[in-house]
């Protein structure tokens, strides 16, 4: 899928350089499957089968011109979950030339839900509790989704990604799942709902992967009382809407949604070198060791180093649960020095060994 950044793009434009591509797709063995064009921002998204990258730029230089601003691979089953098709809409005008007149917006409003590791839900409540919990959230979840018009994009275990057309459709199924989830079996779980809005396509080579990342982080500051929306879905909402709810829906300042951002990009760039410590991280971030101080400890409620640290230990808890890596592999994997310390780290934040979590792991 790439995407093409041109002002004052209209419909019409975008259908004519479709049909120059399909003219010649064969001869650099493509498939040019569809398009999606915002007209109001001037972007439009294509979706191609192709050898390689070079190969769409190529067939795209030769039939019209407007080179992609990037390209990334994606697989069309995602494309579709996300997007609701994988080729021109049924409903699209013929025009007078035999053209196929659509817009077709790709920008999309996600819901994402976070929780506990089921792993760790399982060695705390017993396998058999810790299944019909997170059963009976699943079912709530998938209902709310189905009545308010939501697709399943992604559902990896821990969470779900919802997409939706709409910021009130995403925020009324939000509440719904809320309103009907107990709230102590929220709060057992760790039951929590971010919304953010986004393209297809951005700075990350997966598909919506910005729109993900951000609402996940956003996630991390939110309450289990809470549903937590990015200032672009807050934008977007009704007013009257977003004042109604207000005790439920929460948004970051503006300049507080940028640091989220900022600050975890920074952590993802750093966690595994062992000799990133404050004094780096506030130079990362251009920020004195008091200003980080105050807005970890107002945002999150820890200090930056306790931060890191939790940063570092739940991405070892990936790096054990997806590689299942020997516990001092990990340690070093993930920044740590001593494997000892890494081991009462990690007991301390999730309750149990390393040792214990690769055993529940393999059971």
């Amino acid at each position: 899928m790439d995407i093409h950044e041109v002002p004052g793009i209209e419909a019409l434009d975008a259908a004519n350089a479709h049909q120059k591509d399909m003219l010649i797709q064969h001869e650099y063995q493509c498939k040019c499957m569809t398009y999606w064009i915002d007209e109001p921002r001037g972007v439009v998204f294509c979706l191609i089968e192709a050898p390689d990258k070079s190969v769409v730029e190529e067939m795209h230089r030769h039939s019209h011109g407007l080179i992609p601003h990037k390209i990334i691979d994606v697989n069309n089953d995602l494309v579709e979950s996300f997007l609701g098709r994988i080729h021109d809409p049924e409903e699209a005008v013929i025009s007078n030339a035999g053209l196929k007149v659509f817009s077709d917006s790709a920008f999309r409003f996600l819901l994402v839900t976070d929780n506990t590791d089921p792993v760790l839900l399982q060695y705390t409540l017993g396998l058999d509790k810790a299944n019909e919990l997170l059963q009976l959230q699943n079912a709530v979840i998938r209902k709310a989704v189905v009545k308010h018009g939501g697709r399943e994009a992604e559902h990896a275990g821990k969470g779900f990604i919802v997409s939706f057309s709409t910021a009130v459709k995403a925020i009324s199924c939000a509440l719904e799942m809320q309103n009907t989830l107990v709230r102590s079996d929220r709060t057992i779980t760790g039951f929590k709902i971010g919304v953010n809005a986004g393209d297809p396509v951005s700075k990350s080579d997966r598909i919506f992967g910005d729109t993900i990342q951000l609402a996940r982080q956003l996630c991390t500051i939110a309450g289990t009382d809470q549903i937590i929306v990015s200032n672009v879905v807050r934008d977007l909402l009704e007013r009257d809407y977003f004042q109604a709810d207000q005790k439920n829906i929460i948004c970051p300042a503006s300049q507080d949604e940028n640091l989220i951002g900022t600050l975890f990009g920074r952590l993802e760039e750093s966690w595994q070198d062992p000799d990133f410590g404050i004094t780096q991280f506030c130079k990362k971030m251009a920020m004195s060791k008091s200003q980080l101080y105050r807005k970890t400890m107002s945002l999150w409620g820890l200090s930056p180093n306790q931060l890191l640290k939790e940063f570092r230990l739940d991405k070892a808890r990936e790096l054990l649960k997806t590689h299942q890596n020997n516990i001092s592999q990990t340690t070093f994997d993930s920044g740590f020095t001593s494997p000892s310390y890494f081991t009462k780290c990690f007991k301390k934040k999730f309750g149990l060994l390393p040792a214990n979590y690769l055993g529940s792991l393999q059971s």
